[in-house]
């Protein structure tokens, strides 16, 4: 049996008075997600232990199976493995958006949608700027880059900014943890900070100058004008997937997102990379779809992650969050669903989001998720559409974070 999980991130949602008191995702016209619930089962899933924060980095790593107390480090590791820089054992490697602010107020946390180009030339800049033997900025996709501190301080509190949209900035700058511990080799928690600090306001000044942020502030556009680094650790020692499950001998990992390709890296699978899948809703769905069909063709596992769902829900846009529930439902799981089932070797598939993105909020929160797990010969149970709600009836019941992998790896 192989084995395929489509994740489409942020999809999950709360109840909407413009749709009738409906999820977007019991309002949209999504008949392949419904025939995967239908004639598969169903059930919820606890993403995110206890004492963490609802990020895609820790409720991913939670769905793949692993232990988040033992191999947790936040984003930015995740994301300098995706990008190919290997950390040294005393860096400290951090998220660093690029993003807008105005009136004082973080306006978005993405620089006003900034292509991965633009991206590129303004962390280049600021690396040329600010970068030092300590301090390095590295490139990565869209707004989504890496700051490195050698010698830094994972203790440290840093608000992740598509947390706070429409809040002042000042205060949510970065803080000292209350416990942070002295460690050998390393600057203190409050010398990271203060250093932290330093480069954001510095940042600011650099970035407002900066010929391609004067063209858009003239044209009225947002301006890419703050970086906003978060979500900072240590080297990760994480177990690849194939030690864990003996039955994945090999697998992918398909996603426009730096952090999932560095779970894939760590988990030791191999990354795909996509023309044209750019993390947003105009990603390359057809591609990408096609990318997981070849992989699982030669492979045990697949892992195909598509972020546009969970953008729209941060930028607030109902419509089209809807869209890319559409979308995900007619441009993956239809081209997977109608391929797979013809197979002779089964293909086990599964389904689900790895949080709820609510445009209401326009943030991520810790609730259940539903998922839908279907393969040839399955005895399905009552569940008849995918949603929130009908999931809640779903024969699997309530799982918890290990639990869903290990229930789909002893499905041979």
């Amino acid at each position: 049996m192989k084995h395929i999980i489509l994740l489409a991130d942020g999809m999950a949602d709360h109840p909407i008075e413009r749709l009738g008191g409906l999820t977007p995702m019991q309002y949209a016209e999504k008949p392949y997600m419904d025939l995967l619930a239908r004639e598969g089962r169903c059930g919820r899933l606890v993403t995110v232990p206890e004492g963490y924060m609802p990020g895609s980095e820790v409720a991913n790593t939670a769905i793949l199976g692993y232990d988040l107390d033992t191999v947790y480090e936040g984003r930015g590791p995740l994301e300098a493995a995706s990008i190919g820089y290997e950390m040294r054992a005393d860096d400290l490697a951090l998220r660093c958006n690029i993003i807008t602010l105005a009136d004082e107020r973080i306006v978005t946390h993405n620089g006003g949608n900034l292509q991965t180009a633009d991206g590129r030339m303004l962390i280049e800049y600021l690396n040329a700027q600010l970068g030092s033997d300590r301090v390095r900025f590295i490139g990565g996709i869209q707004y989504r880059h890496l700051l490195v501190i050698r010698g830094g301080s994972k203790h440290i509190e840093c608000a992740p900014p598509h947390d706070h949209p429409n809040e002042e900035w000042r205060p949510l700058m970065v803080r000292p943890a209350a416990d942070a511990p002295a460690e050998p080799g390393r600057m203190t928690a409050a010398e990271t900070a203060d250093l932290i600090n330093d480069l954001i306001l510095r940042s600011q000044t650099l970035l407002e100058q900066h010929p391609f942020n004067m063209e858009r502030k003239a044209k009225g556009q947002r301006m890419a004008n703050s970086i906003w680094p978060w979500s900072g650790g240590y080297r990760p020692k994480m177990q690849t997937l194939s030690t864990l499950y003996p039955n994945i001998n090999s697998g992918s990992v398909i996603s426009a997102v730096d952090l999932i390709r560095g779970i894939g890296h760590y988990a030791g699978l191999d990354i795909i990379e996509v023309e044209g899948a750019t993390g947003l809703a105009d990603t390359n769905y057809e591609g990408k779809a096609q990318a997981a069909i070849d992989a699982l063709r030669r492979q045990d596992f697949v892992f195909l992650h598509v972020e546009a769902s969970d953008e729209a829900g941060h930028d607030g846009d109902l419509d089209l969050k809807l869209r890319t529930v559409q979308y995900f439902d007619q441009r993956i799981v239809r081209p997977i669903y109608e391929e797979v089932r013809q197979w002779k070797e089964p293909v086990c598939m599964a389904l689900l989001p790895d949080h709820p993105t609510p445009v209401e909020i326009r943030t991520h929160v810790n609730e259940p998720v539903p998922f839908a797990i279907w393969h040839p010969g399955i005895v399905a149970d009552e569940v008849t559409k995918y949603d929130e709600v009908s999931a809640i009836t779903g024969s699997y019941g309530m799982l918890r974070l290990h639990e869903f992998m290990n229930t789909l790896m002893n499905i041979n």
